[in-house]
């Protein structure tokens, strides 16, 4: 599985406005719901917030990775976000987040959801990878990256 495939030009953006967690998720899921791979993005936000209600998805070094499952999506989707100036995500480092890469999927998708999470995770994991989505100056440079860690 591609995460190019999963996650469309019209989900990324370089410059979240949002300054906090719920915010954050409002900014992403809207984006989903304007490119018309999410029906109702206030629901699906409800459904991150209770995820994040088990624990923080910010994972740590400004990443942070909010999923859920949805019985109203047909496929696994994502969108990304970039903040410049790092957002409270409650984090388990206590540090800012500045990637949010969240994904969603359909409630019966548990392989491909627990594959997507995996593959975003060790992708995040590379700092020089992080630095490269932060420095990123469009939508299209940032699938760019992620295209060509894709391959590997």
């Amino acid at each position: 599985m591609k995460l190019v495939e999963i996650l469309g030009l019209e989900a990324v953006c370089v410059d979240l406005k949002a300054q906090n967690k719920k915010d954050v998720m409002s900014e992403l899921c809207g984006m989903l719901e304007a490119s018309r791979k999410l029906s109702d993005s206030k629901k699906m936000v409800k459904i991150l917030m209770d995820r994040e209600s088990l624990g923080s998805t910010g994972i740590g070094q400004g990443v942070a990775i909010p999923h859920g499952k949805s019985k109203d999506i047909g496929e696994q989707i994502a969108a990304l976000g970039i903040s410049k100036k790092g957002v409270d995500f409650e984090a388990l480092d206590g540090e800012p987040v500045f990637i949010v890469f969240l994904l969603v999927a359909p409630t019966e998708a548990a392989g491909n959801h627990l594959k997507a999470l995996a593959k975003i995770s060790r992708l995040l994991k590379d700092k020089f990878f992080r630095q490269a989505l932060r420095d990123a100056n469009s939508s299209d440079e940032i699938l760019k990256i992620i295209r060509e860690e894709d391959e590997y």
